[in-house]
């Protein structure tokens, strides 16, 4: 390959951002981690929450657990580039983390909900290659089962986010990208594509 090949490969020398939205319990944290392991030189945003750990989940890891003061105090000095609240806990993504990955060009995966990708569109980090995936059951009816299956949620909460899943597939044509997760060894095969293609795009 030559020089002038390579660096149109190459580009800005940015990383992408791989913004992966769903509804809560779609399976997106199964779906990146798989990915995460089975994509060379794929980095994870981790963003930061005031909600309570649940069973197995790792601080640093899965999420940057804070309490409210503490994430308010974020919000204040305008580290986020984006955050939401969703069903009284608050989510959020470090600009500072973010952007000092993709500058240093690492292609990142990050977890946001509906409202943060939109949040994220009106950020300014459109500036770098931003490329937005809706990843969802193919029912409310299989989003319901897997709720119930995790058993981390009353009947009250689970209601809750089904209303609040039925709100955000109205978003799905304002992402790149739709991918199905009834099936997770095809879901993970779908993102492992879209990420590869992404990677090879030349404009």
């Amino acid at each position: 390959m030559s020089s002038d090949i390579a660096s149109r490969r190459q580009g800005s020398g940015n990383g992408l951002a791989f913004i992966v939205s769903g509804p809560s319990g779609a399976g997106k944290n199964s779906v990146i981690n798989r990915v995460l392991h089975e994509v060379p030189d794929l980095s994870y945003s981790i963003s930061y929450t005031t909600r309570a750990p649940r069973e197995g989940e790792r601080d640093g890891v899965d999420y940057i657990f804070v309490d409210r003061a503490v994430f308010t105090q974020r919000i204040e000095q305008g580290d986020f580039a984006e955050h939401v609240t969703y069903l009284d806990d608050l989510y959020g993504t470090s600009r500072s983390q973010l952007d000092g990955m993709v500058l240093a060009g690492l292609d990142v995966v990050l977890n946001i909900d509906v409202e943060g990708a939109k949040r994220v569109r009106r950020s300014g980090l459109g500036k770098h290659s931003v490329v937005y995936i809706f990843l969802v059951p193919s029912s409310l009816g299989r989003l319901e089962q897997r709720l119930r299956a995790r058993g981390t949620e009353t009947d009250a909460q689970i209601f809750d986010r089904l209303e609040a899943a039925a709100r955000e597939m109205v978003e799905i044509d304002t992402f790149d990208y739709l991918v199905v997760n009834d099936d997770l060894e095809v879901a993970v095969s779908e993102l492992k594509t879209i990420i590869n293609a992404e990677r090879l795009r030349i404009k």
